[in-house]
């Protein structure tokens, strides 16, 4: 029998409430072990329950005749001190900046700056508690946008959405992309150490030109030849023949949509209420229809359309025609 201070009725309401509801796991446990103690049960039954030696279960049971409650919690101070400090992970998080595809270099790098013999599972951990991950790169465009026009188009194109939200006006978004049987290779759960495959070859393009709105509403032409100004020009005279408020289409700087044919329209366009807003170069995540590409190439063409063009082809299609009903994006 086990002899401790009687636990009056308020404590042992305290206990099987920390007991059912602490969010640590230690404490659970002692709290479960002194209820247990407390109505008799012996010392030899409490170290099987527990898995825990006779040392252990005194030494809970001292903290609580001397400490009350408090004694079923760690003294701070416990535990393993951390291998680096604040500035130190912070270096750590720059030269992974530098070195994102190689881990150990960084680990060599710590080494010979401060001597510490770490391992790259360590650095993962780092790295998470400093909001990084290891996800997929994306390819860049070819420069950058000038700073100031950047900034002036992103305000305007804000404006934009306001007043689209509003109703004052309709907004597309317009771009071309080109789908062939080289996938483009997502992420996915597999057993570790086993890759699935997708199948790969070379094959004819299927080029889509797509004009969609934030509301998921999409309009498009599909063509095995190459997209040009003239194609350009007839999907937007057959998607707007007319229009009951001010439309604007945002579109990149493509030799597509700047050369002389789409700007002998311009006015033919403005005099019908169809305005072109133009990006600045190299800034495609201005434009919202890139997010849809990316969505319908990494995400919702299935593994087994790449089997045949035939079946890619079909599948496609479909992502296209279901948009906005079966496959939907949340434009914020």
């Amino acid at each position: 029998m086990i002899l401790i201070r009687e636990i009056n009725s308020l404590s042992a309401k305290l206990l099987e409430r920390i007991y059912r509801q602490s969010r640590y796991h230690y404490v659970r446990q002692r709290a479960h072990c002194l209820i247990l103690a407390s109505q008799g049960t012996k010392v030899e039954k409490l170290i099987l329950i527990f898995q825990v030696s006779s040392k252990t279960i005194y030494n809970w049971l001292n903290r609580w005749e001397s400490l009350g409650m408090v004694g079923l919690y760690n003294k701070s101070g416990r535990g393993c001190k951390p291998t680096f400090n604040f500035l130190q992970k912070e270096q750590i998080k720059e030269w992974t900046k530098e070195e994102p595809r190689q881990l150990k270099k960084v680990k060599q790098k710590i080494q010979e700056e401060w001597d510490i013999n770490t391992s790259t599972k360590t650095i993962q951990r780092i790295l998470k508690t400093l909001s990084m991950s290891w996800h997929r790169m994306r390819r860049g465009v070819g420069g950058e946008p000038p700073v100031h026009e950047y900034q002036d188009k992103k305000a305007q194109l804000e404006e934009l959405k306001r007043l689209d939200d509003e109703g004052e006006i309709d907004l597309y978004y317009l771009d071309e992309t080109g789908f062939c049987l080289i996938p483009c290779v997502p992420y996915g759960w597999q057993n570790i150490g086993e890759y699935l495959t997708i199948p790969s070859r070379r094959s004819r393009r299927m080029n889509v030109l797509g004009i969609m709105n934030r509301n998921n509403h999409l309009e498009t032409y599909i063509s095995s030849q190459s997209i040009n100004s003239d194609v350009v020009i007839a999907c937007i005279d057959a998607f707007f023949p007319a229009v009951d408020k001010p439309t604007v289409i945002v579109a990149d700087q493509a030799s597509i949509h700047t050369s002389n044919a789409i700007f002998d329209k311009l006015e033919e366009w403005k005099q019908r209420n169809i305005t072109i807003f133009e990006l600045p170069s190299y800034s495609p995540e201005l434009n919202l229809i890139e997010i849809l590409w990316r969505f319908i190439k990494y995400e919702w063409i299935e593994i087994d359309a790449y089997k045949s063009w035939e079946t890619f082809v079909a599948s496609v299609e479909k992502i296209l025609k279901e948009f906005g009903e079966n496959f939907v994006i949340n434009f914020v």
